[in-house]
């Protein structure tokens, strides 16, 4: 982070826009369950450090509901006549042996996904009138079994109100008729343009159920990112001029409820409880067992770091009376620091390792990908400023890097001033050498984002942002920098590139992945952004 006045990357050109705060009527409560309990708050635990020694959940508590089908007929025999169709069917007691399978797949499959599903009872479609009397009420995604069904009876499942899989076998199971014609009839309606409204081409899957949980992963994310709820201290922004749009955008493409708090607000309730002793005594007690844990230096004031746990629990006291799981705050160096006489750097950083999201700046033009990433991938997520891509790598910093960046380690952490203040307390993260990781660059306008693949090469210590990470780029490193979009980027622990690529495509964003075989190619056809 950096101050308001300082002309550097991470601040200049923001554009702060006030927003009232709303709630719509999704996702009103998705996060209540990732904020401080009532008890808690009554005790004055010190409630952050207790969840960091915890493997953090997602902020997001919606489950992802999806009614499997299976879609069959079964066919009589009559003589010199083509009676029946491709596929594996045939007889009730094949119908019985294929339900027993799926069901047996789909119960591993629920044990593998690491995220909150919900898979209601396989039901039967063998008519469009039985498909039409299946409830789908509240369900998320239909999973569809194409076995012998005729056309009509999967275009009476699939609906654009919700999220449509096609499942088909082809070895793994009694072979599928729409492992031969999902394409051309399903999809195309026997012609050569796409005619499936709520189906395309990345929702059919062929026998891997793998490729199944990958997709509901993703779908889970997109779920718990679309109508979040998120507390907004000091106004709702975006970086530079082409941020200007992005509240607005990060209000109706992602359908963020962006719940405005006053810094005047935070500032009298800050006061309150600096005049607290028992919360200042419970943010003594926390500050003294973070700088117990192993692999914790401290290269500041400690005083600094007592106000920082302080501050931290007033942030979660904001967004547990707004029911939300995520916050960010806006020029939050100097209009903060004389308010709570620390920085906002440490407090974020120990609210992502609890499961819940901090991000600093109310920066929404990247805002957005920090909730999708976290959602599929499970983990704190880590706001940075990009520098110049070069020699197959790049370096990535900030002062609010997350401790636990794979949901179950503390990092090796040296607590410091924030850099371009030298006040405060930032912690510097060093983050695991040769980690692979997943690297988004949001664009501004929200058509087209960036990804790539990469390891961690080196914890450097620059005078820059504290957490600094060197990031190799899997893929055609000068290709980043003549693609480069927005400014702040996002990163994570893990390759969660697919899934990504996949929620976002739900959402109308072209999706550039620069490790793709694919995105090098584009440089040699000069058909990239020029």
């Amino acid at each position: 982070m950096a101050h308001e006045g300082h002309v550097c990357g991470c601040c200049g050109g923001h554009h702060g826009i006030g927003r009232r705060g709303f709630f719509a009527a999704v996702g009103g409560a998705a996060f209540a369950a990732a904020a401080l309990s009532r008890a808690e708050e009554s005790a004055g635990a010190a409630a952050p450090l207790s969840r960091l020694h915890a493997t953090p959940g997602s902020a997001g508590v919606r489950e992802l509901v999806v009614q499997p089908v299976l879609a069959y007929q079964l066919f009589e025999r009559r003589e010199a006549t083509s009676w029946r169709p491709w596929g594996g069917l045939h007889t009730e007691e094949d119908v019985a042996r294929e339900v027993g399978a799926i069901d047996k797949e789909l119960a591993e499959l629920a044990k593998k996904a690491g995220f909150p599903i919900k898979l209601l009872p396989l039901a039967k479609a063998t008519s469009v009138d039985s498909a039409k009397a299946i409830p789908m009420e509240g369900v998320d995604v239909s999973l569809l079994y194409g076995a012998t069904s005729g056309g009509e009876v999967l275009e009476a499942l699939i609906s654009p109100e919700r999220y449509n899989l096609l499942f088909v076998r082809h070895r793994s199971g009694p072979v599928y008729l729409w492992y031969e014609i999902a394409h051309p009839r399903l999809l195309r309606k026997t012609v050569d343009e796409y005619g499936q409204p709520g189906l395309s081409p990345e929702d059919v899957v062929v026998d891997d159920t793998g490729d199944l949980l990958w997709r509901l992963r993703a779908l889970y994310a997109l779920k718990n990112t679309l109508g979040c709820n998120m507390v907004v201290i000091g106004g709702a922004s975006g970086w530079g001029e082409g941020g200007r749009e992005a509240p607005k955008i990060a209000a109706e493409k992602w359908k963020m409820n962006l719940i405005e708090v006053s810094y005047p607000d935070l500032g009298k309730r800050i006061q309150a409880a600096r005049a607290d002793s028992a919360r200042m005594e419970a943010a003594e007690k926390a500050a003294a067992e973070y700088l117990a844990i192993p692999g914790t230096e401290l290269d500041t004031q400690r005083d600094f770091v007592v106000r920082a746990f302080m501050l931290s629990r007033v942030f979660e006291d904001l967004m547990q009376e707004a029911g939300a799981g995520a916050m960010t705050i806006n020029n939050c160096m100097s209009t903060i620091m004389p308010m709570a006489e620390t920085t906002a750097c440490l407090p974020l950083s120990v609210i992502n390792d609890s499961g819940q999201l901090a991000f600093c700046e109310s920066d929404f033009v990247v805002i957005p990908s920090g909730v999708l990433l976290h959602h599929v991938s499970g983990l704190p997520v880590f706001l940075q400023d990009p520098t110049y891509p070069h020699h197959g790598m790049v370096t990535l910093a900030h002062c609010t890097a997350p401790r636990k960046m794979d949901g179950r380690t503390l990092e090796k952490t040296r607590l410091m001033t924030h850099f371009e203040s030298d006040y405060g307390a930032a912690p510097k993260v060093d983050m695991r050498l040769g980690e692979t990781v997943t690297v988004i660059d949001p664009d501004f306008g929200a058509k087209r984002w960036i990804g790539f693949r990469g390891k961690v090469l080196a914890n450097p210590l620059h005078d820059i942002c504290r957490s600094q990470v060197d990031v190799s780029v899997e893929g055609d490193c000068d290709l980043l920098a003549r693609e480069m979009v927005g400014f702040h980027w996002m990163l994570s622990y893990g390759d969660h590139l697919k899934e990504l690529g996949y929620a976002l495509g739900k959402v109308g964003i072209e999706w550039l992945n620069l490790s793709s075989p694919s995105a090098r190619a584009a440089l040699a056809r000069g058909d990239s952004r020029g």
